[in-house]
């Protein structure tokens, strides 16, 4: 049934109880909970399934977070990620080291020590390095040859120091070698000769002497020190060398160091033992490796091993440039995807997900509930003490949560998009300047001037109507004519604006012929809602099948495309017109998408399309007989500004809803619609059965024309043929 709104139906402002406090300040003693906290109060069962999933240390257990972009699911899932790593599995933190092979010169020796332990090495053999190059040039006698004797001695004592200094079985063989391989090279050295007077210095070779060097790929130190069990890394920027490490250029001084020394450690190497955080945009958007980077991510996850590898050589030398041994790694992968990238990737690659068995779902959107409101009251009062921001008002608050509701255009339930709501807030707050508490009325000014600053299309549109330009009407009475509604996205900006839409009716076959589908001008929604409009009005006048007629039906100036099956109603409620003769109220726009029983369907950016039709008419002129018609179904999402609320109020402005189309036909024409006989005909003098007349009148038509055509083809002059 035909329902006119009352203000309080189009708004949540009213259910909105004035809050209990002055000013947010008033919630920080209230409950010690921090700004992570209030999120997870609005994600329970996310929080939930996170927590089991990083508390799982089987191999291959990755986690897969899915949300909406702005709806905390970043912060809050590294959070918990740290919160694990100092609660969660003990697992021993490593450092990494590359060292010289001296068994296979082209190859690398992984170590991985207990942490701090890599440091300590490097740091020793450094000193065992400058202070090797010292004792050196004291090996040499006057006559130029080298005391094997003595730097045997020596050696052995310094190799004894190193081994007492870091007794680990892992460094023994490395700590074996380095006696024997200093020999051998003074030897060879001896053998080789020297040119006099500089033998003492040719005696130091920076090439021999770095294969000694350690290069620390992994430096758990900082974790150790803040007592974190494992390491937790994000990777903002996923490429091949961030993610699996790289082999630095060999240029200027790094040009004579052994290859070992130029490897660079990459984040799955960092997360070692511990967890890795990635965002599946960055991976799928790497315009050149995008579904490389995921395959050999897929590699990793069912291999657990990585190799470092010479990217920059990476074309020339074919796949995988210059390798060394893989090195087996332990990382649980935690992604965050949006739905879309989410089941974007799982069409293109089904089995790379089979390794994240943990699926978070982080909501949307949250019940409007009394224990929401206060939660996201808290987050608010938080928010304001991290980024020092004046506090907010309790009234203040309420038109925070009516803007978190608008987001989700919704009612009954709220937006946990906090990006947007983090955003509003640093805008009041600029607004309040140097106000120590912002108020309702200086969000409200913040929102209005959002409103100005998004504003350049739809103004340009409604300059157009209000020159004449665009020809909209928004008083009076016409046939065969109705405002549609559209909506438009630009960016950041989301309007609504009306559009006409025009029919004409005559004796046919054709049937109901939409202009724009005929010049390839429609979307597969839009031909869809025509089909159905078709075949409702076939079905409500089977009495008088096959109907003899042809229709013609066009969105007037729109040369840009038609999409969407949002204007099904007012196209059908045009047709009738044209058919039946009886003028729409032109003050009426009409949205709603009808199915083939004539049942108005609920349509996407209502609030939308009614503010963007109201400021048309305001412009024009409101003279309290302008309105919008909309779908019943649509009423719970209705969060208009508070403009149009005061003008219904005042009885200039009115929104109908509606179940069923000729509810709204009824409406428009003021003229009953009718109810359908048994035997399909419509008594009275109704609507439905003045366009049953018009169609029996277009087949009589129709009739006699056929039968005077074919009159005169039988008795036309064959001469003239």
């Amino acid at each position: 049934m035909m329902q006119v709104l009352s203000p309080n139906e189009m708004t949540v402002s009213y259910k909105l109880s004035p809050m209990s406090f002055e000013s947010t300040a008033e919630l920080l003693d209230a409950a010690d909970l921090g700004l992570n906290d209030y999120g997870w109060k609005l994600q329970p069962e996310a929080q939930k399934t996170l927590m089991m999933g990083l508390s799982l240390a089987q191999a291959g257990c990755n986690v897969l977070v899915l949300g909406t972009p702005g709806s905390g699911r970043a912060a809050l899932t590294m959070a918990a990620m740290k919160a694990s790593a100092v609660t969660g599995i003990d697992s021993s933190l490593t450092d990494l080291v590359a060292l010289y092979d001296f068994s296979q010169q082209s190859s690398v020796n992984y170590i991985k020590l207990p942490a701090g332990l890599g440091a300590q090495l490097r740091t020793v053999m450094d000193s065992f390095i400058k202070t090797l190059i010292a004792e050196m040039q004291q090996w040499i006698d006057a006559s130029g040859q080298v005391n094997l004797s003595q730097a045997e001695t020596w050696l052995e004592e310094r190799v004894d120091g190193l081994r007492s200094q870091l007794s680990s079985a892992k460094l023994s063989p490395f700590f074996n070698i380095i006696k024997p391989e200093v020999l051998a090279y003074l030897q060879a050295w001896q053998q080789v000769g020297n040119d006099g007077d500089n033998g003492a210095d040719s005696i130091v070779n920076e090439g021999f002497l770095s294969r000694f060097r350690v290069n620390l790929l992994v430096d758990q130190r900082a974790n150790l020190t803040s007592g974190v069990k494992q390491p937790v890394v994000e990777e903002k920027d996923p490429g091949f060398a961030a993610l699996f490490g790289m082999i630095e250029t060999a240029a200027g001084e790094s040009a004579q160091w052994p290859e070992f020394l130029r490897l660079r450690a990459g984040s799955l190497h960092q997360a070692d033992g511990g967890m890795l955080l990635l965002h599946l945009r960055d991976l799928m958007q790497d315009e050149s490796n995008g579904s490389a980077l995921l395959e050999k991510l897929y590699r990793l996850m069912r291999n657990r091993e990585v190799q470092i590898e010479d990217w920059a050589n990476h074309a020339q030398q074919g796949a995988g440039g210059n390798r060394h041994s893989a090195l087996p790694v332990h990382v649980k992968i935690v992604m965050i995807a949006s739905r879309e990238d989410y089941y974007d990737c799982l069409e293109a690659q089904p089995d790379f997900f089979d390794f994240f068995p943990i699926k978070v779902e982080f909501e949307d959107r949250v019940s409007a509930t009394l224990d929401n409101y206060a939660w996201i009251a808290g987050y608010i009062a938080r928010k304001c003490q991290q980024q020092a921001l004046s506090h907010f008002s309790g009234a203040a608050v309420n038109v925070l949560l009516q803007f978190m509701h608008r987001l989700e255009e919704d009612q009954s339930r709220i937006s946990t998009g906090f990006a947007h709501l983090d955003q509003l807030m640093h805008e009041s707050a600029a607004v309040a300047a140097e106000a120590r508490l912002i108020t309702d009325a200086h969000v409200k000014q913040a929102l209005s001037a959002r409103l100005l600053r998004q504003q350049f299309f739809e103004a340009q549109i409604r300059d157009s109507i209000i020159d004449n330009e665009l020809l909209i009407q928004v008083h009076g009475n016409v046939v065969g004519q109705v405002n549609g509604l559209t909506h438009i996205e630009l960016g950041d900006a989301s309007f609504g604006s009306p559009i006409r839409i025009t029919a004409r009716c005559y004796p046919g076959r054709s049937g109901v012929i939409n202009i724009d589908r005929e010049v390839n001008m429609s979307g597969p929604t839009h031909d869809k809602g025509i089909y159905i409009l078709q075949n409702w009005l076939s079905a409500s006048f089977w009495a008088l099948a096959p109907l003899s007629l042809n229709a013609s039906l066009v969105f007037e100036q729109e040369y840009t495309g038609v999409e969407g099956d949002s204007a099904s109603c007012a196209e059908l409620f045009a047709l009738l017109s044209a058919l039946t003769g009886l003028p729409i109220k032109q003050g009426m726009a009409v949205t709603g998408a009808l199915n083939q029983f004539g049942e108005v369907m609920p349509i996407g950016g209502i609030n939308e399309k009614i503010e963007g039709y109201f400021r048309v008419c305001e412009a024009l002129g409101l003279n309290g007989e302008q309105g919008v018609i909309i779908p019943k179904r649509n009423q719970r999402h209705l969060v208009l500004d508070d403009s149009v609320v005061t003008a219904v109020n005042n009885g200039m402005f009115k929104i109908i809803a509606i179940d069923h189309v000729l509810e709204g036909i009824a409406h428009l024409t003021e003229c009953e619609a009718g109810t359908q006989e048994t035997d399909g005909t419509y008594a009275g003098d109704t609507l439905m059965a003045k366009a049953q007349n018009a169609l029996a009148s277009y087949r009589h038509t129709l009739e006699r024309n056929q039968a005077r055509m074919s009159y005169f083809q039988q008795h036309q002059d064959p001469l003239n043929l």
